[in-house]
């Protein structure tokens, strides 16, 4: 529904043209807007303007238009001023039907589009409303998440709009109160790398200062080219948000692309990864190792197992890391140098991590 203060604006407008006074009125007689500070509105006359087949009537000197919905009246224009009260008032009666029916569309859509995402369409349902949404509805497109950690307010969301105000088939909803969603439209030839510019983008545009963007995270799945496989992008978005804030705490950009590993894990269930924890360390867990043992271990596996590497990175001698290894090998019986065990370590941390998470998000 249209705001009082958007009908408020557009008859202050008109007034400053036409000097005329103008009022809007529901269908009860209650103002909804007006250039005049008191308003002697008898109901009666609109109860009768509105019953009656006239689409503008002079009543008491001043003249009543019907602005329509749907064939259905939803507002009364009454203007009184000088001779051309006529002409302006069917020119405001135009001008607010045109904001009812924008305004109406515009919700229209965003009521789909929230829908689209949620799967609480049926597939026919999908492509009859985009149709007559005037949807396009095989235009490729990706599903960001932005999250903040604030919650979001109408600041944000707009901003948000402005960027991507140019292609008509861009949206921006909100489906929670902490997150706001981005359809993107994208070029058949964008890959990978220019759908991370636009994350990036949108970060730089709301964050104000290092703390913002440090606190800012935004998620994407895959392209899409159809309409309803768009609700398939927002759950991959949603999950790489997720995923990301348990392995890949770190960056404030991810993509369901990069999950790795981390995408099965996070649809483990949590029995299940006791039983493997237990299996392979008995009554150890793989992060209960001090610091310099858990420092070693993470720097070992981002330099693909090479010892040369990662002891000149540590500024250790070669043996002083060998001497680790062989450590961390009679207290666990694995040897990180073998790459299936180093597999088996490494999973074992990542499924520590997700339960850890998990164990927060039931308190």
């Amino acid at each position: 529904m249209i705001s009082n203060l958007v009908l408020q604006d557009t008859i202050n407008g008109i007034k400053n043209i036409g000097r005329c006074e103008l009022t809007i009125v529901d269908l009860e007689g209650k103002v909804v807007a007006s250039t005049e500070a008191e308003n002697d509105i008898n109901r009666a006359d609109i109860v009768s303007f509105v019953e009656s087949q006239a689409d503008s009537q002079e009543i008491r000197g001043s003249m009543y238009f019907k602005v329509y919905d749907d064939y259905q009246v939803e507002f009364v224009v009454i203007v009184r001023g000088n001779e051309d009260m006529t002409m302006i008032g069917k020119l405001a009666a135009f001008q607010i039907q045109n904001l009812v029916v924008a305004y109406k569309e515009h919700f229209d859509k965003d009521n789909f589009i929230k829908n689209l995402l949620l799967d609480n369409l049926l597939l026919v349902d999908v492509y009859n409303r985009a149709m007559k949404l005037h949807i396009a509805t095989n235009v490729r497109r990706v599903v960001y998440i932005l999250e903040c950690e604030q919650s979001k307010d109408y600041s944000t969301l707009e901003a948000v709009k402005s960027l991507f105000s140019k292609s008509k088939n861009d949206f921006i909803t909100a489906v929670d109160e902490n997150s706001i969603i981005v359809i993107k439209e994208m070029d058949e030839e964008a890959g990978h790398e220019e759908m991370k510019q636009i994350a990036e983008s949108i970060i730089n545009m709301l964050s104000v200062d290092e703390e913002d963007y440090n606190t800012m995270h935004v998620a994407y799945g895959n392209a899409v080219s159809e309409i309803k496989e768009v609700s398939r992008s927002y759950k991959e978005a949603r999950m790489a948000l997720d995923v990301g804030k348990i392995f890949f705490g770190d960056q404030n950009i991810i993509a369901y692309s990069q999950l790795g590993i981390g995408r099965l894990i996070y649809q483990l269930p949590i029995p299940l990864c006791k039983m493997f924890i237990k299996e392979i360390f008995t009554d150890k867990s793989p992060d209960d190792f001090d610091e310099e043992t858990l420092v070693t271990i993470n720097k070992f596996f981002e330099n693909s197992l090479n010892v040369s590497e990662t002891s000149r990175q540590l500024y250790i001698h070669r043996n002083t890391l060998v001497y680790r290894l062989d450590k961390l090998q009679k207290s666990t019986g694995l040897d990180l140098r073998i790459f299936d065990d180093a597999i088996t370590f490494k999973i074992a941390l990542m499924v520590v991590r997700y339960m850890k998470y998990m164990e927060t998000l039931e308190y």
